[in-house]
């Protein structure tokens, strides 16, 4: 009879979300089967993205928190879990280091979360400071303080579900040493995690009937520790939560010992769902799936957690709202531009940095800007946006050869998007993708000269680079020879002396092409080489994307299990580039048979 109440509930529900949108897909359509249904909701890669945004189909925390109240109405075994970097990203966040997503995650009842390397931005000390304020445990069983081999956080928890043992164990990149300005994790060790998830698992499963894995561990191929890999090395783990690299699993992946992997990408785009069914201490059914802002149309914001994110907003509104500069263009900042090719928001943020350093080069890593800027009025509260981290310009005086062996660490996974792409000024050069990995960069120019190995040439970058940080290890040994305040008040202070002037381009700076041959040198004029720039007009390269050299196109017919990624990867361009020349909308669906011209 109870079965039955409970079907009849879920019908009910499920028609009166489906009279707002037909394609609603919420809490109620999930079918009962045999067993206790405890359901998983999860988030990861938040960044602090607060407020609703429609246009980038970002849910803001109100609307999630809405989405997650249907479920828990739908069914009570119910856990909230978040996959890390939730706490810094945006102002909402750093204008307070962190403490307003903590309330916020506090009001929405979240039961464990990981914290990713971005929650380690603001100094792990205040992370320390912050996790007492915490409402849910934060846990990492791969972190340890190095004075005493301590754990900084807890490991793992036991929650009871409807008599369900639930043990949920947390794992952090070890990217996080390099991840972060290496200064926020001194004194910190970040372990082998398929290491401490073999431990773990060994001790809770004779404690419980499901184990959670909540890691802000990631699926980039560039990476040393995936998910998938511990999910390979580790047998026992029923459900792996995976944050980090902003991976969307429509239906989450199956890997390893029969582990399922769930991933909901990145800023409050998708809830996380995962449905399982355990009988007599066993898994007996596991399912994932996502929501998004089309599905959850009918599901409106939660008014309390609304509320909460208003007061908070209005309480930083005054300061961000202050008027910095005009823009006659979009400054284009988009995450898979910037780690990816050169940009005008990128130009000009390494631009400040040499304005106020007055330094030979200027090198930024595409990975630390945040957002893009509308064209118009650019505010206080969009440049800190951008520029989040608060990391510190500073110079330092380093050889040409080290300038190239920054470049090439730059570029190393081009034209695969990458968080140590670099955005430079005062030099120009060219990336050879036939080339190995650490010999792809050449036609280096400083001011129109070629590079000199053995010059010492002065660097203005951001501390977190200076410190080794995007793996800028070269840098690392090089003391500062001067600080000059922040990336954002630099750019801040740049703008204002543009005023309405503002109009940076793509020009060039960063090109593709084959390495000239040695034996057929380019006759001596006499004259200092100027680097190669773009004229406007129909030839220039759109932004986030590096100009090629003339080349054939090609035409491909999309077969199964194609990507544009990996079609790029077959014919040696760039995703962005076939998705633009085609005028493709939605670069994740394309379909079997389409027609594509592959600029070659």
């Amino acid at each position: 009879m109870l079965n039955k109440f409970k079907w009849f509930t879920s019908i009910l529900l499920t028609a009166a979300l489906l009279i707002g949108a037909a394609s609603v897909s919420a809490a109620a359509s999930t079918p009962e089967k045999a067993g206790k249904h405890i359901t998983l909701l999860h988030t990861n890669d938040m960044h602090a993205r607060a407020v609703e945004s429609e246009s980038n189909g970002e849910l803001g925390f109100a609307r999630l928190a809405g989405i997650i109240d249907s479920y828990r109405a739908s069914n009570p075994n119910t856990l909230l879990l978040d996959g890390g970097d939730a706490i810094h990203g945006t102002t909402f966040a750093t204008l307070v280091e962190g403490e307003s997503v903590v309330r916020v995650m506090n009001a929405m009842g979240y039961d464990a979360a990981v914290p990713g390397n971005h929650e380690f931005n603001y100094g792990y000390n205040r992370l320390v400071e912050l996790e007492p304020q915490m409402e849910y445990p934060l846990l990492s069983a791969n972190i340890r303080v190095k004075e005493d081999d301590s754990p900084l956080f807890h490991p793992y928890v036991i929650k009871e579900v409807d008599g369900v043992k639930i043990g949920i164990f947390g794992l952090t990149t070890p990217e996080t040493a390099y991840k972060t300005h290496p200064k926020n994790v001194d004194g910190l060790v970040f372990t082998d995690p398929a290491e401490e998830a073999k431990a773990i698992v060994a001790e809770l499963k004779d404690q419980v009937d499901v184990i959670v894995a909540l890691g802000h561990i990631g699926q980039d191929a560039s990476s040393a520790d995936t998910s998938l890999n511990i999910a390979k090395d580790v047998a026992g783990i029923d459900v792996f939560i995976d944050g980090h690299s902003h991976t969307m699993l429509q239906k989450g992946l199956e890997a390893g010992h029969g582990t399922l992997i769930a991933s909901a990408g990145e800023y409050t785009k998708y809830l996380g769902v995962v449905d399982l069914w355990i009988d007599q201490g066993k898994v007996i059914s596991k399912e994932a799936k996502l929501i998004d802002y089309k599905a959850a149309a009918a599901i409106g914001p939660d008014k309390k957690i609304a509320e909460l994110v208003d007061s908070i907003v209005a309480e930083q509104q005054e300061v961000l709202s202050s008027e910095v500069g005009e823009t006659a263009v979009k400054l284009d900042g988009e995450r898979e531009q910037v780690r990816a090719g050169e940009t005008n928001l990128g130009n000009l943020i390494a631009d400040s940095l040499r304005s106020v350093t007055k330094a030979d080069i200027a090198i930024t890593n595409g990975g630390g800007i945040r957002a893009s800027i509308d064209e118009g009025t650019i505010t206080l509260g969009e440049i800190i946006t951008v520029l989040p981290f608060g990391n510190q310009i500073v110079t330092l005086n380093v050889t040409g050869a080290d300038i190239k062996a920054a470049l090439e660490n730059g570029v190393s996974d081009y034209p695969n998007p990458k968080g140590a792409f670099p955005q430079v000024s005062g030099i120009a050069f060219k990336i050879d993708t036939a080339k190995a990995k650490g010999s792809r960069v050449h036609s280096v120019t400083v001011g129109g000269a070629p590079l000199d190995a053995k010059k010492q040439y002065t660097l203005a970058t951001n501390d977190f680079i200076a410190a080794g940080g995007d793996e800028y290890t070269m840098f690392a040994s090089y003391p500062q020879a001067g600080m000059f305040g922040a990336l954002d008040e630099a750019l801040t202070s740049y703008l204002r002396g543009l005023g309405t002037a503002a109009s940076p381009a793509v020009e060039g700076r960063i090109t593709a092409g084959a390495t000239p041959s040695a034996a057929s040198p380019a006759p001596s004029t006499g004259t200092k080489p100027k680097p190669e720039v773009a004229q406007p007009g129909p030839s220039s390269p759109a932004p986030g994307t590096i100009k090629e050299e003339p080349a054939k196109a090609a035409n491909y017919t999309v077969k199964k299990g194609d990507t544009l990624w990996s079609i790029a990867k077959r014919y040696n361009t760039t995703w962005q580039a076939i998705r633009d020349v085609n005028q493709i909308k939605n670069p994740d669906r394309i379909y079997i048979g389409q027609q594509l011209k592959i600029p070659v």
